[in-house]
């Protein structure tokens, strides 16, 4: 029987939901009835707007949980939190901001580093001290019991959230790697088969078309050495083997043309599966790349471009176009609808792109998209090597027809004693 699956980051996410729906069931027993002890209307409307906001600011947070956000609004998101949470402690005068602070110890991995975590962790559940002793009314011991008790408690959520935090990061380490195991899969696959046809046209080439040629000759030899009767034959025969020539030139040249790698299949294999990005991908019908390290070399661009966009763009779409703009220039435009920056400034990886663009000749140039987001265009020449490294130098084959044309060394008659 097979086992069901979940997503451990959407599965803790909902937990949170319910345990704050359940936090806030005292608020409802304020509302029932006007006991002796209960808060006053306008602290209970206070609590309410406190509880609202903190609900609305954790549902904003945790929409994509593990998206990357500025470290000001990080901070700020914190402090929304951890403040709202103490004020509905404080007006309510219970220990509902101990549950709310310990909703809050869930995020704390996704949001801050390691260190700030620990310490929001021990100042957050300090100031629940003072909390419990002047508006619930507790003793001082009694104050401190209870905060070390919700720290536990935190400290549990805390350490499972982060447990949750490190698998989705190395769950996407390896999509990520994966994925560029598949690109690179295809795109030693491809290159396996140009190297495949580059050697059946070279064996072409060297072997049957130079035994056919020989076979020419001799048979133009042996139709001036026979009678009447047999040169008709002898010269049919000749006919025959010029037409198998002519078809073995044709064949190889066919096997040489289509020599590029095509890169199609393994752009999709790089693009597929990215988590909360769609890719839309467009190439050209006959997409190919003759120099394998041009091709290498495409792929580690557009994989740049992914990963910036999923780290940095909080973006959900993402536009790769190629295109040829010239009979030697491919171009890649690629553009996200993800919140942009106006102070741009390209990290290691673009610089790192620009550099490897720059070793072909090429130029990358960053911008704002048309509706926003962030916009990059790459141009690449496409000048060949004179000889690659996956085939042979390119050369047709090239036999003439008229045995007059050849050296008198290339003909050879059988004798009687060596047949």
């Amino acid at each position: 029987m097979s086992k069901l699956q979940f997503n451990h980051v959407r599965l803790l996410r909902y937990a949170t939901y319910l345990a704050y729906l359940c936090a806030g069931l005292p608020l409802s027993i304020q509302r029932a009835g006007n006991q002796p002890g209960q808060i006053g209307d306008m602290a209970l409307l206070a609590w309410i707007a406190c509880y609202l906001v903190f609900g609305v600011v954790y549902w904003l947070l945790t929409r994509q949980l593990g998206s990357r956000v500025d470290g000001f609004t990080r901070v700020a998101v914190l402090l929304i939190l951890t403040g709202t949470a103490l004020a509905v402690g404080g007006l309510s005068k219970s220990g509902v901001s101990a549950l709310l602070l310990v909703i809050v110890a869930a995020v704390v991995p996704w949001i801050i580093s390691l260190p700030l975590a620990m310490a929001w962790m021990v100042l957050a559940h300090v100031a629940l001290i003072p909390l419990f002793y002047a508006a619930v009314g507790w003793s001082l011991v009694a104050s401190v019991m209870q905060a070390v008790l919700y720290f536990g408690f935190s400290a549990l959520m805390f350490i499972a959230s982060l447990i949750a935090s490190q698998q989705a990061d190395e769950r996407e380490e390896l999509r990520h790697l994966n994925a560029e195991l598949r690109a690179t899969r295809a795109l030693l696959a491809e290159s396996t088969r140009i190297a495949e046809r580059m050697r059946i046209a070279r064996d072409l080439h060297d072997l049957v078309g130079h035994h056919l040629t020989a076979l020419s000759l001799n048979l133009e030899v042996a139709s001036h050495l026979t009678n009447d009767t047999a040169r008709e034959h002898v010269l049919k025969a000749q006919k025959t083997a010029k037409q198998l020539l002519a078809d073995v030139r044709e064949v190889v040249s066919e096997l040489r043309q289509d020599d590029a790698i095509d890169l199609t299949q393994a752009l999709r294999s790089l693009t597929e599966g990215v988590p909360g990005l769609a890719v839309h991908l467009s190439v050209p019908p006959r997409f190919g790349v003759e120099d394998p390290r041009r091709a290498q070399m495409l792929l580690r661009c557009a994989q740049e471009i992914l990963t910036n966009t999923v780290r940095h763009a909080n973006a959900r779409n993402l536009w790769l176009t190629f295109r040829h703009t010239g009979p030697d220039e491919l171009c890649l435009d690629a553009r996200d609808d993800g919140r942009g920056s106006t102070q741009f400034q390209p990290g290691n990886g673009l610089n790192g792109m620009r550099e490897r663009l720059a070793e072909f000749g090429g130029t990358v140039t960053f911008g704002g998209g048309m509706q926003g987001g962030f916009a990059l265009t790459a141009r690449l020449p496409l000048g060949e090597e004179p000889t690659l490294a996956h085939a042979p130098a390119r050369h047709t084959l090239e036999v003439t027809d008229d045995a007059e044309a050849l050296p008198r060394a290339t003909l050879s008659v059988p004798s009687e004693d060596h047949p």
